[in-house]
């Protein structure tokens, strides 16, 4: 009997779109190697070059963690479900009459006690009192026994940093601000841009071209300005992510990118910050509570980060407008949980979410003893180099397309252009997908999808110079990989994408 094997998002281009395929084995192991018998493209995704299973891909087995097991040897029984979870581009229950202390070494505080026993501003610090227009601003949050007037004052007193004034970062921070949280930071140095109007709503059209933190401070400050928002425009960095840390309660991650992902989870492990994790792509979002006492870290559940490339960001693939607003909810939620000391966090588990289906599910994560930031015997003790953990390297040298004889693997879209006039024999591939082809495109280019590539290169004469791209360069280069990988000895890809091709070509095209 066939064991059903659920898709995630990224990971679907490779399956037909497929979010749920069938694959046959009595072991976890002899499943993904029929799985990636039949769907070749996810071969290089789920396995290392060495042929073992890549450390940021998680199997689950009816939602139950199996990585502390003999993870491809796992037994698997007709009826049972797979879930693949690779990282994407992380409990200890209290009754709801008791609330959950993160560093309390009971593991349970009783309802009322500070949930920063470690922090710097720690329980000591006196909770302020609420004025008159406060009372009357919270008074919904005070008419619930659970909160009250000492869970609003605690919210006064606290101070939460956002990693982040985009699209998570948005709805976290303005559900945050209204709450009443007292001291709101955030660190972020972009600019608003158009493209990012259709989620990260604490900008609008006026915003566009201004600093992101200028936007926001003033958009908070109108939402409620009994609060202080203090704005920290920097690149967060392993040289000041502690010193910019240490003067919180709680960390609130709205990265986009995993150099800095693995920053934020060291540095909350490192200070014993709880590190309230979200992340979204396209339809999916995911969410947790890391770096608590007795809790896993985001190391637990991805000890390793993907090689850079190999999982598409949201710039890449797309994300739901609305999606960072249900994630970026609950990842202020748990953070409002955490200071008032009510509930159950996130601690433990890991929530995933799919728009499309309307369904969350749950899975448990463990904390792993072996961890090396939050194990039982530590070997990460001081912020890294996390680019270069990562695996991101400075940006070579452009290559010449006079040296392609010479080894080439990129072309620019000036030197595309200069050797399309004079006529060279090129065949352009675009492996984006239907709906992006719709939007711009390169005159003359064959659209094949990414994940279509491995199945329809017999399409393409391998003889033949050919040029792929996509949006930004990330996903063509993947193709360019897997061409050679066959025999292809003449490809190209176009740096920059689509996108340079606009700017530095034909700027009549829209972007996106």
């Amino acid at each position: 009997m066939a064991t059903k094997i659920l898709i995630p998002t990224p990971l679907r281009p490779y399956t037909e779109k497929k979010d749920a395929v069938d694959a046959e084995g009595k072991t976890v192991g002899e499943l993904l190697v029929d799985l990636t018998t039949k769907h070749t493209g996810l071969k290089a995704h789920l396995y290392n070059d060495q042929g073992h299973l890549r450390s940021f891909v998680n199997v689950y087995v009816n939602d139950e963690d199996i990585r502390y097991l003999q993870k491809e040897q796992t037994p698997v029984q007709p009826g049972d479900t797979v879930s693949i979870i690779p990282s994407v581009a992380g409990g200890a229950p209290a009754g709801a009459e008791k609330g959950y202390d993160p560093f309390s070494t009971a593991g349970v505080a009783e309802k009322g006690s500070y949930p920063f026993s470690r922090a710097k501003t720690g329980p000591d610090r006196e909770l302020p009192s609420l004025t008159n227009d406060e009372i009357k601003r919270y008074s919904r949050h005070l008419i619930m026994p659970e909160v009250g007037m000492e869970g609003q004052r605690k919210l006064k007193a606290a101070k939460v940093l956002c990693i982040g004034a985009g699209g998570l970062g948005s709805p976290a921070a303005m559900y945050l601000a209204a709450a009443g949280v007292g001291t709101l930071g955030l660190v972020d140095f972009d600019v608003v841009d158009f493209s990012n109007l259709q989620r990260q709503i604490l900008h609008g059209t006026p915003d566009v071209g201004r600093s992101k933190l200028a936007s926001a401070k003033d958009r908070l400050t109108t939402l409620n300005p009994e609060i202080t928002i203090a704005t920290h425009e920097v690149a967060l960095s392993s040289q000041n992510a502690l010193e910019l840390f240490d003067p919180y309660d709680i960390i609130l991650d709205g990265t986009d990118n995993f150099p800095t992902r693995y920053l934020v989870n060291d540095a909350c492990v490192l200070l014993r910050k709880p590190n309230a994790y979200g992340s979204i792509f396209r339809f999916e979002g995911q969410a947790s509570v890391f770096a608590t006492k007795d809790g896993p870290c985001y190391r637990c559940l991805y000890p390793e980060p993907p090689p850079p490339g190999l999982v598409p960001s949201c710039a890449e693939g797309g994300v739901l407008g609305v999606l960072p607003g249900i994630i970026g909810t609950i990842q202020a939620t748990e953070t409002i949980k955490l200071i008032i000391g009510v509930g159950e966090p996130l601690i433990g588990r890991f929530l995933i979410f799919d728009a499309l289906r309307m369904r969350f599910r749950e899975l448990k994560l463990r904390k792993d003893p072996d961890c090396p930031v939050c194990g039982t015997h530590p070997t990460v003790k001081q912020l890294i180099d996390y680019e270069q953990f990562c695996g991101i390297h400075p940006a070579p040298e452009p290559t010449s397309v006079q040296n392609i004889q010479n080894n080439a693997t990129e072309i620019s879209s000036i030197e595309l252009k200069q050797r399309l006039d004079r006529g060279d024999p090129l065949k352009i591939v675009d492996v984006r997908e239907p709906n992006e082809y719709q939007i711009n495109r390169i005159p003359g280019s064959v659209l094949i999808p990414l994940g279509d590539v491995p199945r329809r290169y017999q399409e393409l004469d391998p003889d033949e110079q050919i040029v792929v791209h996509c949006k930004m360069g990330t996903r063509s280069a993947k193709a360019a990989d897997f061409l050679r990988s066959v025999g292809f000895k003449r490809v190209l890809n176009l740096r920059g994408g689509v996108l340079d091709w606009v700017d530095k070509i034909d700027p009549t095209q829209p972007k996106y």
